[in-house]
């Protein structure tokens, strides 16, 4: 019974962490971002429910049906939005059976072979979230290399329209130019709409795909310049120079952090050396941590103070720019 009740923790406590990992970055609260996704939406007038519907199968292969377990978790999370843009071929299905797998197996392995049940849960929860910390990583490093690719993309195509090329074409160009991940979406936009869709709506969609700010300026200057008219290609030139700019002063601030975010390193690896180095010089006293009362109470309380300095250090060295 105390088998059952310790795997149905596991379960939930998985569920809670994939849960609260997707609210943390399946969106963003950037007000920047909404306004710019409400200027790029149908002109800015929105989309509506039966257009996102839409466009979300026409996406789909009309063979591929999405399973239940996809369909159940979309109606809490966009965890399928947040694998799509890591760029790996993985559904919500095989991703809820891998971290659900490591979990489980992490668990038996522990309580088969460790004296402490206390200790299984926290070996299901840190080997299950190995899956959703390799998706993210993944996820950031190709958004990162999207988002340094962007002011040559844009050069690229302010040149082509220089020389009597119309935007879809220089898209096309940035399509067949330009490597991963860039140059995959800019060519899935013109082939979506060289099948017949606007290219507004393909830049939009694609701006919905990668949630990048620079890709959201680029899209509204688009589609305010082909309500409004004016000249795109100096537009985009101006884009890249912000772009360039941006990450000048990001480079200059990561110098300026650099002090602060090896002390933050520092001190938040002090705590976990210090236990493993008493583990090892005194093995009876450091497990009155997990066998009395007390010491349990300290030690949660000690990994909590521990992330709630890790939230600390983090706000104060990240600066938005």
């Amino acid at each position: 019974m105390t088998t059952i009740f310790i795997f149905a923790a596991i379960a939930i406590g998985i569920g809670g962490m994939i849960f609260a990992a997707a609210m943390v970055f399946g969106g963003s609260n950037e007000q920047v971002e909404d306004r710019l996704t409400s200027l790029t939406k149908n002109g800015g007038r929105g989309v509506s429910k039966l257009e996102i519907e839409s466009a979300s199968i026409l996406r789909r292969p009309l063979d591929e049906h999405a399973s239940s377990l996809d369909e159940f978790v979309s109606r809490f999370m966009n965890l399928e939005a947040f694998i799509e843009q890591s760029g790996l071929s993985l559904t919500v299905t095989k991703f809820v059976g891998m971290t659900v797998a490591f979990a489980v197996g992490a668990g038996a392995v522990c309580y088969a072979f460790s004296p402490w049940i206390s200790l299984v849960p926290i070996a299901a929860i840190t080997v299950g979230l190995l899956p959703l910390t390799y998706v993210w990583w993944v996820r950031k490093s190709r958004l990162a290399k999207f988002g340094q690719q962007l002011p040559e993309a844009l050069d690229l195509m302010a040149q082509a329209l220089r020389a009597g090329q119309s935007l879809p074409a220089g898209i096309q160009l940035v399509g067949q130019q330009m490597k991963e991940p860039l140059g995959p979406e800019f060519h899935r936009a013109f082939e979506e709409q060289n099948l017949g869709v606007a290219l507004t709506d393909t830049l939009v969609d694609m701006a919905d795909r990668i949630p990048d700010l620079d890709l959201q300026f680029f899209v509204t200057a688009v589609v305010l310049q082909r309500q409004t008219g004016g000249d795109l290609a100096e537009i985009l030139d101006k884009i890249g120079h912000l772009i360039r700019e941006r990450y000048q002063i990001k480079g200059q601030i990561q110098a300026l952090t650099g002090e602060g975010r090896m002390s933050g390193a520092v001190l938040l690896a002090m705590p976990p050396g210090l236990f493993l180095m008493m583990l090892k010089l005194n093995y009876k006293y450091e497990m009155l941590l997990f066998t009395d009362e007390l010491g349990q109470y300290m030690l949660c309380g000690a990994i909590f103070l521990q992330l709630v300095g890790a939230y600390a250090i983090k706000k104060i060295i990240d600066i938005k720019v």
